[in-house]
Formats: structure tokens, C-alpha cells, sequence
């Protein structure tokens, strides 16, 4: 599957996800929640992926961690908050940098109708 097919799926999830269990939660939740409907559906999940922070053509000991990584191919950064800041989409583009990866979703539960919480971001390589 190419990166927008694996979206495709991701959003389905999220959507069910989001009907299923409602805004408010932690990060933690939906996240635990994400990673076992994708397993459910076959995808493999890297979760808490950690991210090295390279400076220099150095690699330094602090580093990040991605919230999901699928199929080796689509990052996912899951939120919830009251709203999403300029930095968020920022730091996701950052991730999506460093990784290499293409194609990341921001995804923010705390919202009324998920589909205003959602947020595809492409890294232009």
C-alpha cells in the first residue's frame, strides 16, 4: 500500500475511534486505542518511535519520540487539545524531516467532529 492508501485507513480508525470513545481524553488513550485497531487490521506499528536528534553529523543524547509510525511509511501525531498551535503542524513537519518519511497526520481528539481535527502534512523531500 502506498502512503494515501495507509491514510485512508488511518482516518477511518481515528473517525471510529473518536465515535467511539469521545473527545476529552489523554493522548495516551487514543493513542493505545490506535495502535490496537491497526494491529487489528494487519498494519505494522512502531510506537513511541524513538527520534534522534542529529547536529552537525553528530548524534546527540537528547532525542524525540513519534507517536505512531505505520507500515514504515505514514508518521502520526496524535493530540488533545483545546486547539492545535502554529508549533504542532511545525514539529510534525519537523518529525516528518527527520525521519525521512513523506506523508504525516496530526490528528487532534479533543474536538466536536473529528474531521476538523484532522491534518495531512507532507514533507516536499
Amino acid at each position: 500500500m502506498n502512503e494515501n492508501e495507509i491514510s485512508y485507513k488511518i482516518i477511518g480508525l481515528a473517525i471510529d475511534i473518536h465515535k467511539s470513545i469521545g473527545p476529552g481524553l489523554l493522548e495516551s488513550a487514543y493513542e493505545n486505542a490506535f495502535v490496537f485497531e491497526l494491529e487489528q487490521i494487519g498494519f505494522s506499528v512502531e510506537q513511541q518511535a524513538p527520534m534522534p536528534f542529529v547536529y552537525k553529523d553528530v548524534k546527540l543524547k537528547v532525542g524525540y519520540r513519534i507517536d505512531l509510525i505505520v507500515e514504515k511509511k505514514v508518521l502520526v501525531e496524535i493530540k488533545s487539545l483545546e486547539s492545535l498551535a502554529p508549533v504542532h503542524f511545525a514539529q510534525t513537519l519537523t518529525y516528518l524531516r527527520l525521519s525521512g518519511l513523506k506523508l504525516g497526520l496530526l490528528i487532534n481528539f479533543n474536538t466536536k467532529v473529528l474531521k476538523s481535527g484532522i491534518h495531512r502534512i507532507v514533507n516536499n523531500l
